[in-house]
């Protein structure tokens, strides 16, 4: 394993474990506090939302407008996004983003507590030094947090150039970080501890610019990209107890690889780093609407866990057309929405597959009752499948209060339409 293969290894697993504790509310509000945060944003937010890791408030620096399209680069439990949305209102869109399992599962949480739905407010897993879930020239305004610093050197350059490409022309981004005074000692550079608690992973100033400038936020004016010092003690995190490496909290206790990750550095933190504001501007001015932020709306979900199996035309038509079959044996589900009208399965109910996971609990109460539930969409390769899985898998999750079972309709209804087309008893029209 890598050098920067271990140190990611690392940050993931502590991140993860964070994720899974409790941070102690007054510690984490202290941090937030320390940063910036007004006790009125703290209070209009879920409490567990705030985790005690950041090292500025770029939202209250961002000047987010109504119906702008917000990405939030590491989001943890939400903070910053939940924070965006109360700015840009039910109209805009804000995604985050995070590598950690464990934490976009806590902000998913989180937004379910508020009734916080995709597209308004969406947490998605990804990998920041790999190409985004994120649709091009969609964003408004990115947003990140004491993050970009625990990337690896070449992770760093890669996401400065995701965040252009998926920034609208006149876009801007507002990111707060930690930035080394100096290049640092070998000693801070080879101590895994420092690396997850977002010292041995920050970049000189000049080395920050360049990441931006290669990526092609460079234009005319040299106020284009903008650092600013905040002047911030970051000592508070060890005073707190919040930083991921805090023996407090455990999440960086002994690591997969052995190593303990726990140690409070034996130097001041403020003589080697510093949070910084760093804003850039991505060169032109957009004309057109922006498209949704998500690439693929359904990645703002689980991913579906299950296989249900799949019946043929036949099969289902022979369900259908069975008088001897009880009323609750099967229900037909056509997770389309706009292209219902074109022809469907007669007797399917609509439940378009962008809602559909939101709408689980309900959906299993309706058809718990149905063994089989059959979902189709155009042609069953994308989104009736996806449906079905996650039915499948909440059916999974509730044990034995139910006898239904998902299944897909092979083909969907473009087969059913070509085989059954002026069949009044299987095919309807809207």
């Amino acid at each position: 394993m890598s050098t920067n293969e271990e140190h990611t290894q690392a940050i993931t697993e502590a991140y993860n474990a964070k994720a899974r504790e409790t941070t102690s509310a007054a510690s984490a509000r202290k941090v937030a506090e320390a940063f910036g945060y007004m006790k009125e944003e703290l209070d209009s937010i879920p409490e567990a939302s705030n985790m005690g890791l950041s090292c500025g408030n770029p939202v209250a620096a961002a000047s987010l407008k109504e119906g702008e399209h917000v990405l939030d680069l590491g989001s943890g439990g939400g903070i910053d996004v939940f924070l965006a949305a109360s700015k840009v209102g039910p109209t805009g869109q804000v995604v985050g983003l995070d590598n950690s399992a464990d934490m976009v599962t806590l902000a998913r949480k989180n937004a379910a507590g508020r009734n916080l739905r995709s597209p308004h407010v969406s947490f998605v897993q990804a990998s920041l030094t790999q190409e985004l879930p994120i649709t091009s020239d969609s964003v408004d305004c990115i947003l990140s947090n004491c993050v970009i610093n625990l990337l690896p050197f070449a992770g760093k350059a890669t996401v400065m150039k995701e965040a252009y490409r998926v920034l609208r022309p006149g876009g801007r981004i507002t990111l707060d970080d930690v930035i080394s005074k100096t290049p640092l000692p070998d000693a801070i550079l080879k101590d895994l501890s420092a690396h997850v608690n977002c010292i041995a992973g920050a970049v000189t100033p000049e080395e920050y610019r360049k990441f931006l400038e290669e990526a092609g936020f460079k234009g005319l004016s040299t106020r284009d990209i903008v650092f600013v010092e905040t002047k911030k003690d970051l000592n508070v995190y060890y005073e707190a107890g919040t930083n991921c490496g805090s023996a407090g909290n455990n999440c960086c206790g002994p690591s997969e690889t052995g190593r303990d990750l726990s140690t409070k550095p034996n130097y001041n933190v403020n003589e080697y780093v510093a949070s910084y504001q760093v804003y850039a501007i991505k060169p032109g001015v957009s004309t057109t609407q922006a498209p949704d932020v998500l690439l693929h709306s359904w990645d703002a979900f689980p991913k579906v866990k299950s296989s249900p199996p799949r019946l043929t035309p036949d099969e289902v038509v022979s369900l259908i057309r069975d008088p001897t079959k009880l009323s609750d044996n099967y229900t037909v589900i056509d997770v389309r929405r706009n292209d219902h009208s074109g022809g469907h399965v007669r007797g399917s109910h609509q439940c378009p597959a962008q809602t559909f996971y939101d709408e689980l609990p309900g959906f299993f109460d309706k058809f718990k009752t149905s063994k089989k539930v059959i979902f189709y969409c155009g042609s069953s390769n994308g989104r009736g499948p996806r449906c079905a899985g996650w039915y499948q898998d909440y059916l999974d999750a509730v044990g034995a209060e139910h006898k239904s079972q998902a299944y897909v309709l092979e083909g969907g209804v473009k087969e059913w339409l070509t085989r059954f087309t002026g069949e009044e008893d299987l095919v309807d029209y809207d």
